[in-house]
This record gives C-alpha cells, structure tokens and sequence, in this order.
C-alpha cells in the first residue's frame, strides 16, 4: 500500500489543488457568467497544456474554448468584465496546477488525483456545450 508518511504527504500537496479548483467554480449554476468564466480558464489551461503534450488534440480545445468564450460573451455585461476575467484567470491557474502536477508528480497517486480532478473538471464544462 505504500508508505503512509508519503500517502500523507501527496495529500497535504493536493490540498491548495482541491481549494483552488473548488473556489473557482461556482456550486451553483446560478450565476451563468461565472460558470462560463471558469470554463472559459480551464479549456485555456488544457489547450496550452495540449501544445506541449499533444499538439494535434489542441485543435479541438480551440473550438470547444472558442464556444465557451461565445456562451461567456452572451451573458457578459460591460460591469462585469473585470470580474469574468478574474474568474477565467484563477480557474486556468487552477487547472494548470492540476495538469503540472498529473504530468509531473513523482509520487503516482498524486498524478493520478490530479489528472481524474483535471478530466472531471473540463468534463463538466464540455458538458455544457453538448
């Protein structure tokens, strides 16, 4: 099973993961420009993630980021722009960390963990463009 120590270790690291990506999306739908703000930020992140790891697979991030931003755009009023591009910035943060450290971590649950939290997280956005 491992090393408990280590097991402790890789969880106390996935902590400010599990934080940020939590705050940077909304618990409920409610408020359309944030949902599509965050969205917005983490198909940003897995398309420059994709440039490096997967070139070709980027194309489609592109299109499926280029319908989120029109979605955004739709709900977004001029009052609120600041706000939407704090969202989308923190929510791409947030998902870059989460793609480095799948990519990157030595311990392997860890990149496990972070790399189902990456899946799930765009999946609920490619979701809202089905």
């Amino acid at each position: 099973m491992g090393d408990p120590k280590t097991f402790l270790v890789a969880i106390g690291l996935s902590l400010p993961l599990i934080s940020g990506a939590a705050r940077a999306m909304p618990t409920t739908a409610a408020d359309p420009v944030m949902t599509f703000a965050v969205c917005t930020g983490r198909l940003s992140a897995q398309m420059e993630h994709q440039w490096i790891v997967d070139p070709p697979a980027s194309d489609a991030t592109r299109s499926q980021r280029a319908r989120m931003l029109a979605l955004l755009d739709a709900v977004l009023l001029p009052e609120q722009g600041p706000q939407a591009l704090n969202w989308r910035i923190e929510a791409k943060q947030a998902q870059t960390q989460l793609l480095a450290r799948a990519l990157n971590s030595s311990e392997r649950r860890e990149a496990d963990y972070a790399a189902r939290l990456a899946r799930r997280e765009l999946a609920a956005c490619n979701a809202l463009l089905l």
